[in-house]
């Protein structure tokens, strides 16, 4: 009597699209089962990738396919309700087994849970792992045992405990011995047509785990440098490996190990700070779930927003008159990406220049962002607008035109991004409204014509925020 073939394992994939360092992927491999590995589409989700992810998506699932088929187990692309899906699957292929790395994000947590559980009771054995942080957000908690709600001695804590190693990746996979039908990804229609604002993203991106592996050798060659060059906006002084990261395409783990061979330095250290800073954000998103959508401080539930759609809409077009803020603006729609020191710099400006509220700017940098991710983008906007755990005071307000001089002090960012400008000499460059008529002639400016006046007063806006802290302490 002849012995059954084993049965397969699904391995579903979500923010996971490499083969190195991928603890679901690995452990399956080790078994020497079949496995039938699988990407859904899940627009039910909440917080479902917007325009500029999507375009990542689609370009990172063309590249993990290929090294799948590679391997010699193609990926299944199927679209519709995970726990349906994935139930469907399971059942066409005979499968007893369904691994996946974990998500964190409160909806995908809760998604997690049921179809687990659902899964076990029709039989299946069902693992997860972690392949997105290098710490479970349970994991590190302050000597009462509660969450930390601070940065710094979460990082001191997460610096004392040893850093994980990365896991191998399989030569080979097993595939599964029927064929099962998998959708077509270019009828997912995730790629923007008319019009077809990408190609600005196709000029700087190549999403995939090579592209990613190539980013961070590239980094690794400037990394004790990035103390200093981080702050500069015209320099490639930053990894830009954030969407690589959001999408799996490379994991902490592998960029923790890659740093941690080179000679320490002021710059290695920093970067390591900020792959923490990461961490500390998906910690704040796990215990604090409604993250995204509420202030964490409650005083600020009733901040006295402005709600101007005209304010709005001049922001999201890098039309605000302020030099530095619109090239960051521009940047980002050209390029679905915006400099750290620049986001910080258009956040203040939206939420305390124009009195926005900081859950609309987050939304936007949602929807334009090819590293768009909902806790760190949850944890830095709340950080900027002053509600957060940790955050800046709000009375911290950054005067645009000071930051532009002193990070762009040459004006090469903001003439790359703000052209009509370019022609001023930089002592107007991050002011132009100062520069005497003769000079705004000369560099063929017309203010409210060919570049905006700006369109609030720094000092008047500066007071108006402050006014609507005050009240809040005094509503308190």
């Amino acid at each position: 009597m002849s012995t059954p073939p084993p049965a397969p394992i699904i391995i579903w994939f979500r923010q996971d699209l490499r083969i190195a360092d991928n603890a679901a992927l690995n452990a399956a491999a080790a078994t020497g089962q079949p496995v039938i590995p699988i990407f859904v589409w899940d627009e039910t989700l909440a917080w479902s990738p917007g325009g500029a992810s999507r375009w990542w998506m689609h370009k990172s699932l063309e590249s993990f396919s290929e090294s799948l088929a590679a391997l010699g187990a193609p990926l299944i692309l199927r679209r519709g309700p995970a726990k349906e899906t994935i139930t469907k699957l399971a059942q066409e292929s005979g499968a007893t087994a369904v691994y996946w790395n974990r998500c964190y994000e409160p909806a995908a947590i809760a998604r997690d849970t049921d179809i687990k559980a659902a899964l076990r009771d029709a039989g299946l054995a069902v693992e997860s792992f972690n392949s997105a942080l290098l710490f479970e957000p349970w994991e590190i908690k302050t000597q009462s045992g509660t969450p930390f709600r601070v940065y710094t001695p979460f990082a001191k804590a997460a610096f004392a405990l040893p850093a994980s190693t990365p896991v191998p990746a399989p030569r080979k996979l097993t595939p599964a011995k029927q064929a099962l039908p998998s959708d077509q990804l270019a009828r997912w229609k995730l790629l923007p047509t008319k019009p077809d604002w990408a190609g600005g993203f196709r000029e700087m991106w190549t999403p995939g785990e090579s592209g990613a592996a190539k980013r961070l050798k590239s980094f690794l060659t400037q990394a004790d440098r990035y103390n200093r060059a981080r702050d500069i906006p015209s320099e490639a002084g930053t990894s830009r490996l954030s969407p690589h990261l959001h999408w799996g395409e490379i994991g902490p783990r592998q960029i923790w190990n890659a740093i941690a061979h080179l000679e320490p330095s002021a710059g290695t250290t920093t970067f390591q700070r900020e792959l923490l800073w990461r961490e500390f954000a998906h910690h704040l998103l796990y215990h604090f779930p409604t993250l995204p959508e509420r202030p964490l401080r409650p005083e600020f539930w009733k901040f006295p927003w402005d709600h101007s759609r005209k304010s709005f809409s001049a922001w999201q077009k890098g039309q605000t008159g302020y030099p530095i803020v619109d090239a960051g603006m521009r940047e980002l729609w050209h390029t679905g990406w915006m400099h750290n020191r620049v986001r910080m710099i258009v956040a203040s400006f939206l939420v305390k220049h124009l009195l926005l509220p900081w859950q609309e700017g987050a939304l936007w940098f949602w929807d334009t962002l090819v590293d768009a991710d909902l806790a760190n983008n949850s944890a830095s906007w709340q950080w900027v607008a002053g509600c957060g755990t940790d955050a800046a005071p709000f009375f911290r307000i950054f005067n645009p035109q000071l930051q532009g001089g002193k990070f762009d002090a040459k004006g090469a960012y903001v003439r790359q991004w703000v052209p009509e400008i370019a022609a001023l000499p930089d002592k107007y460059l991050h002011e132009p409204w100062e520069a005497p008529d003769h000079v705004l002639r000369e560099a063929g400016i017309v203010l409210g014509k060919t570049y905006p006046g700006p369109i609030v007063d720094h000092a008047a806006a500066r007071a108006r925020a402050l006014a609507a802290f005050k009240s809040l302490r005094e509503d308190a």
